[in-house]
């Protein structure tokens, strides 16, 4: 990088003419690239996969003509690419962190509220924006839901944007500052891109040392042992009763006693949640925490959670016929996720298997083992879960479907099997705890067919 540069300019303006590194050519890269173009620098676009527009051949770059590099999420912190970037002392940021420098100095009255966990962030941050809009703040979920972030951070119409990170965008991102920012829940997930829950739980955690409050879940063990740590101002929420500085249950009414001038205030009752289901009361508290915070009113967030229903994939009913109900849980991508699930049914034939990313199944079985009627595995780890299922629940009986079946094939002979166990009062819950791509392209074509096989050999349809 030469020596002065951006001395007595502004960021942006110092990339007219400049070449930047986008290392990621998926959503995010592209859009990085497009804005940085908008602003006249001369990108070069580079990726491992062979992506229109995307230079592989990353060692045959002249990296001396580059004075910025921007990563996507998802590229590990010591990948050689990146180790290189850095040994040739190129600034390397996240796509979080520009986008925050962009705001800094073309729409500094934006507000920035975030949220992370292992699992629930998605429900959670589109509950927050249906809060604020309806208090009548102009807000957008983005970041890993949505838009990224990059793209909206110019629009002077959106006065708060309620960004959902993932640990991997926590990890690459220093400089964004959070008005608020809440933490759902800590669990074994991305452990082969972390190496270790250790460096996941410090990653999730990070997000508090850029906030000037975080919200965060006190009912979640591993969360709670850390809070002594935490030097933001702090509330937390739970599923029992709240004391000052909660926001908590009392009865059937969740209450705030957090963002209130007097001693509480009811904000919504238990039966507005849909479904009412622990976690996704768990999640409305922190989404409610997150909304205040920003000065939304409690009539506005009881007539949100009123009218919110929960995203495709998400404990998705998808059939009720003789009795047994057939659940799409297919966003259920780690243990944490598919414990959650089980737990919300009685009973279930549960479908489970995929890719387990480094996490370890036996603490789900340990817990969920009571409401299993029946195991289908599939997927590459499926011996994973079989083992878990030996050791702690040797009483659950269990089949394995034929690995070399994929996609729809797949999921036919799951439904098939799955109809053969499944009793009136019973479930049949795909709630995998692992990744999809496998045998699918993702989590959304995985929960796709196992709906339409479900269709067409239950419903007849």
């Amino acid at each position: 990088m030469r020596s002065g540069w951006l001395h007595n300019v502004g960021f942006i303006d110092s990339l007219k003419n400049e070449r930047v590194l986008v290392i990621g050519a998926g959503v995010t890269g592209s859009s990085v690239m497009r804005f940085l173009e908008s602003r006249g620098a001369k990108t070069q676009l580079v990726d491992e996969k062979e992506i229109s527009g995307a230079t592989t051949d990353f060692a045959k770059i002249d990296l001396q003509n580059f004075v910025l590099a921007v990563v996507s999420p998802g590229w590990k912190l010591d990948h050689p690419w990146v180790e290189r970037i850095r040994s040739a002392g190129i600034e390397l940021i996240s796509e979080i962190d520009l986008a925050w420098r962009v705001k800094s100095e073309l729409n500094p009255a934006q507000q920035w509220i975030a949220l992370t966990g292992t699992n629930g962030k998605t429900t959670t941050v589109q509950m927050t924006e249906a809060m604020l809009l309806r208090s009548g703040i102009r807000a957008r979920a983005c970041g890993n839901v949505g838009d990224p972030v990059i793209d909206l951070v110019t629009d002077k119409e959106i006065d708060i944007l309620v960004l959902e990170l993932s640990s991997f965008q926590l990890s690459w991102s220093k400089e964004a500052r959070f008005k608020a920012s809440g933490i759902l829940n800590i669990a074994d997930d991305h452990i082969d891109w972390h190496g270790s829950f250790e460096s996941y739980t410090e990653a999730k955690l990070s997000i508090s040392k850029m906030s000037e409050l975080l919200i965060a879940n006190i009912d979640d063990e591993t969360l709670a042992t850390k809070l002594a740590s935490i030097h933001s101002r702090l509330i937390t929420y739970t599923l029992d009763t709240p004391k000052p500085h909660q926001i908590g249950l009392v009865e059937n009414l969740v209450v705030d006693r957090a963002f209130v001038s007097g001693d509480a205030e009811v904000l919504f009752e238990l039966d507005q949640v849909k479904p009412a289901v622990p976690h996704n009361v768990s999640n409305a508290m922190a989404a409610a925490g997150l909304a205040r915070s920003v000065g939304a009113d409690a009539g506005s967030i009881s007539g949100a959670i009123s009218e919110f229903r929960l995203d495709h994939h998400r404990l998705e009913v998808i059939l009720e016929k003789d009795g047994v109900v057939w659940i799409d849980d297919s966003k259920a991508t780690n243990p944490h996720a598919a414990l959650a699930a089980l737990r919300s049914q009685l009973r279930s034939v549960w479908i489970a298997g995929g890719l387990a990313k480094g996490a370890s199944m036996d603490q789900l079985i340990k817990d969920g083992a009571s409401r299993i009627k029946f195991a289908i595995l599939i997927g590459t780890d499926a011996r994973l879960i079989e083992d878990a299922l030996r050791e702690h629940a040797p009483l659950v009986e269990y089949q394995i479907i034929d690995q070399s079946l994929k996609g729809r094939e797949l999921m036919l002979e799951v439904v098939r099997v799955a109809r053969s166990k499944a009793l009136p009062g019973e479930s049949v819950l795909l709630a995998p705890a692992c990744a999809s791509m496998d045998q699918f392209k993702n989590y959304g074509e995985r929960g796709d067919l196992f709906a339409s096989a479900v269709k067409e050999l239950v419903d007849g349809k």
